[in-house]
């Protein structure tokens, strides 16, 4: 709807598996190379998504990949065998860290980074390496890639003007969504923020296609097409000082999304938190980062660095979380 249809189909959905194909008791720890804490947890939320590492552990990748250097799929395919696999209490991501700088530019192997900042730069080397040796893709068929067919959503943007009442629809592909905390107490009532109409006036004016001028509006953008996981960040830095928002922001173990779908009447689109990231610190420039994860045994860990220890689902409802992994 409004959308091309991809050209081709990198990797067909139906083939991705939610459920753990292996259960077993949880990997490995990753050793903090300097200040590599914000790596580390992305990688081991990434290493506990279910989709994600049953593609990565059937190999399929690298035994297709004819890419010469770097690539990141070939680097986590054997990060997440290595940490699931081995024997070793705790590995080091070496190989990670060595081609940090062909992640993101802007990464530094012993400078402090930040972990949304990290998970982006991940998933955009990821989906590179998905599209590698595929030259002039279509923007449609880049959406088809495992990473999008895992992560990737569809956001509407409908912008109603108010003086002729003209609409105009616009879709945007998303891996992951950042959310504006300060007005609200629960991931619930961010999420209603984010689906509701905003005015566009004064500065923020847009012209109307059919006025031919420059109108106030309203413009309201909503989830058109789901994630199967679906990855969040609650925007804690206040402002560009570094300042943090250090409220607790409650959010459930399940959650529904239907109520924010440009479609909200239908059946509930449950789903289940398995992973989470949260910054400790006063500022947002420096801290320390560590997660919760719930491994293929069906138990919740604490992964801190080097140390992996068992919790419950009490603890984990309970922290100051700054990103947020739901899978369908």
């Amino acid at each position: 709807e409004g959308m091309a249809l991809p050209q081709r189909i990198f990797f067909p959905p139906e083939e991705i598996c939610m459920d753990w194909q292996q259960r077993q008791r949880p990997g490995a720890g990753l050793c903090n190379l300097g200040s590599t804490c914000y790596i580390n947890v992305i990688l081991q939320c990434l290493t506990y998504t279910p989709p994600l590492a049953n593609y990565l552990l059937s190999r399929d990748h690298s035994q297709l990949c004819h890419r010469q250097g770097f690539c990141m799929m070939c680097i986590m395919e054997a990060h997440v065998r290595k940490v699931l696999h081995s024997s070793a209490s705790v590995i080091w991501p070496r190989a990670v860290v060595r081609d940090l700088k062909f992640i993101g530019e802007e990464f530094e192997p012993d400078m402090a980074g930040d972990a949304y900042e990290f998970l982006r730069c991940a998933l955009e080397a990821m989906q590179r390496a998905c599209l590698s040796g595929s030259s002039e893709v279509d923007i449609s068929s880049q959406t088809t890639t495992i990473i999008h067919q895992i992560f990737g959503g569809f956001l509407k943007s409908r912008v109603t003007c108010w003086r002729c009442q003209a609409v105009s629809d616009s879709y945007k592909a998303f891996l992951h969504v950042l959310l504006d905390i300060k007005a609200s107490s629960s991931l619930t009532k961010a999420l209603e923020d984010f689906v509701t109409s905003k005015k566009l006036d004064g500065k923020y004016c847009l012209k109307c296609s059919k006025c031919e001028k420059k109108v106030t509006a309203s413009k309201r953008v909503t989830v058109h097409h789901v994630p199967k996981v679906f990855t969040v960040c609650l925007e804690r830095a206040a402002d560009h000082t570094g300042k943090k928002i250090s409220k607790i922001v409650e959010y459930p173990e399940y959650l529904d999304l239907r109520p924010y779908m440009s479609d909200p009447a239908g059946e509930p689109l449950l789903y289940s938190l398995y992973a989470l990231v949260v910054h400790s610190g006063d500022t947002c420039l420096d801290g320390h980062f560590f997660c919760y994860t719930k491994a293929s045994n069906g138990l919740w860990y604490k992964m801190d660095d080097e140390s992996v220890d068992n919790c419950g689902i009490h603890a984990v409802l309970r922290q100051q979380a700054y990103l947020l992994f739901y899978a369908r």
